[in-house]
């Protein structure tokens, strides 16, 4: 884990700015900027986060991927909960993710609002868990990223 953060630590990475619990930031190689935060709560050797990301050369903007804090079991359903708002994910066994753009927009409008998301799937080894988020600061990191990659050409 301590190698992946010094990985991490080494490429170039545009630092957008930090709000509350969340950052936003600029890779220049593929070009994507994106908003980011952990869970409220700390995961032992696991590095769970939440991304709301814009890939110019791909035309996507406000796509979410989440990185679950342990593995899920292979047929586990994933629903992200933002306030009454409910949203079953597609996943692997250690990433989920909206079906589609549309959906990416719905969570994203859920975001601006809320005051917390969770993300409740089982785990390989069948209990159930969640991964809880602060939503403080998120709306304007993810305006940071957008901003970040606005009118850039790959």
């Amino acid at each position: 884990m301590i190698a992946l953060a010094l990985i991490l630590a080494l490429l170039p990475r545009d630092v957008l700015g930090t709000y509350d619990g969340w950052g936003a930031f600029r890779d220049a190689s593929p070009l994507r900027c994106y908003a980011i935060a952990k869970p409220v709560e700390k995961h032992a050797g696991a590095q769970p986060f939440a991304s709301i990301a814009t890939w110019p050369r791909d035309g996507v903007r406000n796509q979410l991927h989440i990185r679950l804090s342990r593995p899920r079991a292979a047929n586990a359903r994933v629903t992200l909960s933002i306030g009454e708002r409910r949203f079953e994910l597609k996943a692997g066994d250690a990433d989920a993710w909206a079906p589609d753009a549309r959906t990416d927009a719905a969570v994203v409008v859920a975001i601006r609002s809320g005051r917390s998301m969770s993300l409740e799937t089982i785990a390989a080894n069948g209990a159930p868990f969640a991964d809880t988020y602060a939503l403080k600061g998120a709306a304007t990191a993810i305006d940071a990223a957008v901003l970040g990659c606005a009118g850039t050409r790959p």
